[in-house]
């Protein structure tokens, strides 16, 4: 598998791999568009063949706060480490700008307890979090739930 910034050409299949998840109720749905216009922040990781595996975006929301979304693997290779592999990339990605602390907004809470992350509650994100909320259909429902994993200044250059 190899780790990689997305590229152009992977905008579709990003697409497809995390409206895959959100047509089961897993994460939130995210158009080409957004797609496009955020790919900056995503990671991937390809297979062998090309295709896009798992996917991952780490959105910068503040001096010292990103966000980890958008982390989804290929049915087909659930079970693999590929999970894990993108966050530790991401925290990575985030320590090199210097971000200090990452959050999530997730339903797989277990998955992100396992990275290090801690339930938070919510109200204690900066509004500024909440920017993609308005379009969202669960707004006035919300049932994510908020992690945060604190990095701490080390490896930063």
């Amino acid at each position: 598998m190899k780790l990689r910034h997305a590229r152009i050409k992977d905008a579709k299949a990003i697409c497809e791999l995390v409206n895959h998840y959100a047509e089961r109720g897993r994460m939130l749905h995210r158009s080409l568009e957004s797609t496009y216009a955020s790919l900056r922040d995503f990671l991937v990781l390809e297979d062998d063949h090309g295709r896009i595996a798992a996917c991952c975006a780490v959105s910068i929301f503040w001096a010292d706060l990103a966000e980890v979304k958008s982390l989804a693997v290929a049915p087909d290779y659930r079970g693999q480490g590929l999970g894990r592999r993108l966050v530790s990339a991401a925290k990575r990605d985030a320590r090199k700008v210097g971000v200090e602390k990452i959050f999530a907004l997730t339903y797989e809470k277990e998955f992100f307890l396992r990275q290090g992350f801690k339930v938070i509650d919510r109200d204690t994100l900066p509004e500024k979090v909440w920017r993609e909320c308005f379009a969202c259909p669960k707004e006035d429902c919300c049932d994510e739930i908020a992690m945060l994993l604190r990095l701490g200044r080390r490896g930063l250059k």
